[in-house]
């Protein structure tokens, strides 16, 4: 199935995506980096839907989608403020598992809302089992920041929330729309958000002072993560969600890989087990979708 393959290409394009941000933020403020990976994921956009045709469907696009794409782009943006600020206040060990359940309530949500419950009890282990696997992955280390009261526990939270209800939204914004003309709308809605945050926090006069080498990174990071989009959307768009969202975690097989090899970053045994046990999870969601 076409999908399916979106979704693994998905998964690839976003591990990529993760390794090419770390390189280009190694001096570049995160937010700032963000929106301007933001602004190359957006040209990309539009660049596919002109390259497939599809810019003639935005006259025909009803009220209800055009509603929930930007919905689907508001809560991608409001999931990315919540998650940085969490990261700001908390143990960063205890954030990252909290914001990783995003995939567990979207599962959960498709099943609610979109009654995927095809092999529902299939679904429910393997969903548990991804589950053990991410907290499994999240490793805790000695040296920590010091959370600032239980605040960061609520952005955390919602973090996951917004990240869940993102897929849920776009599903149903993207059921009448092509899907590239689809991401590129709400790509535009994520754009102006992210550029408000670094607006907001007075960061725009550093754009003169980037570096040039990391500004490369971060718009290979920005290629990738509108490879990623395209292909996720188009996936949630023909297929089931509660498939095309844990597929698409498993981006962390290429970047753990990646990693290893580009920053000789090495697995715990734990980790490696959490690992394991989140492919589990997600082949399991495959093969009795």
């Amino acid at each position: 199935m076409l999908w399916l393959i979106a979704a693994v290409l998905s998964a690839i394009f976003a591990g990529l995506t993760s390794i090419l941000a770390k390189c280009g933020i190694k001096k570049t403020d995160s937010d700032l980096a963000t929106a301007l990976r933001t602004v190359v994921v957006l040209i990309f956009s539009w660049i596919m839907v002109f390259i497939v045709g599809s810019q003639s469907g935005i006259a025909d696009i009803n009220d209800k989608s055009l509603l929930f794409l930007i919905l689907s782009g508001l809560a991608t943006g409001a999931s990315w403020i919540c998650y940085f600020k969490a990261l700001s206040m908390g143990d960063i060990n205890k954030v990252v598992p909290i914001d990783k359940l995003s995939t567990i309530l979207t599962v959960l949500l498709a099943i609610i809302c979109f009654g995927e419950t095809s092999n529902l009890a299939m679904k429910l282990i393997a969903t548990a089992v991804l589950g053990i696997g991410i907290f499994l992955m999240a490793e805790k280390k000695k040296s920590e920041e010091k959370a600032s009261g239980k605040a960061w526990m609520l952005y955390a939270v919602l973090s996951a929330v917004f990240a869940a209800l993102t897929s849920i939204l776009a599903k149903v914004g993207i059921s009448n729309v092509e899907s590239n003309l689809g991401t590129a709308i709400r790509t535009s809605v994520v754009l102006i958000m992210a550029w408000i945050i670094v607006f907001a926090r007075g960061k725009q006069k550093e754009v003169k002072q980037l570096d040039k080498k990391e500004l490369v990174f971060i718009s290979l990071s920005g290629l990738a993560t509108g490879a990623s989009w395209l292909c996720y959307y188009y996936a949630i768009g023909h297929g089931l969600v509660s498939v095309v969202v844990p597929i698409d975690k498993l981006s962390i097989l290429i970047t753990v890989l990646f990693s290893y090899i580009v920053f000789k970053e090495k697995l715990s045994v734990k980790a490696v087990a959490g690992l394991v046990l989140m492919t589990v999870g997600t082949l399991l969601m495959v093969f009795f979708k």
